[in-house]
């Protein structure tokens, strides 16, 4: 369950409520003074690192991957059957030579 943070219309006091999702901000009670003018309000959020995890780790690792596979793929010998880039020499058809 979330930890919300409110602030009470009636008395301006400050408190959090450990709530689920489904709880409406409106139906929260003030602990100061039992009024039922809660607003929720921003705050920040914070989590707990548990074991190896670093963040932004799947990204670095989906670019380590990418740059292997160019590696390996710029050893490859060009392609076979790939034409010459056509020069002036090789761009017009031979005299003899019939269609």
């Amino acid at each position: 369950m979330p930890l919300y943070e409110y602030v009470c219309e009636s008395c301006d006091h400050n408190f959090e409520e450990m709530q689920p999702l489904s709880t409406k901000p409106e139906d929260t009670i003030c602990p100061k003074c039992q009024a039922a003018k809660s607003r929720r309000i921003m705050s920040s959020f914070a989590s707990k690192i548990v074991g190896t995890h670093k963040t932004g780790f799947n990204e670095m690792k989906a670019y380590n991957m990418h740059d292997e596979r160019m590696e390996k793929f710029n050893k490859l010998p060009p392609m076979s059957g790939m034409r010459e880039a056509p020069t002036e020499a090789n761009s017009q058809p031979d005299p003899g030579e019939s269609w």
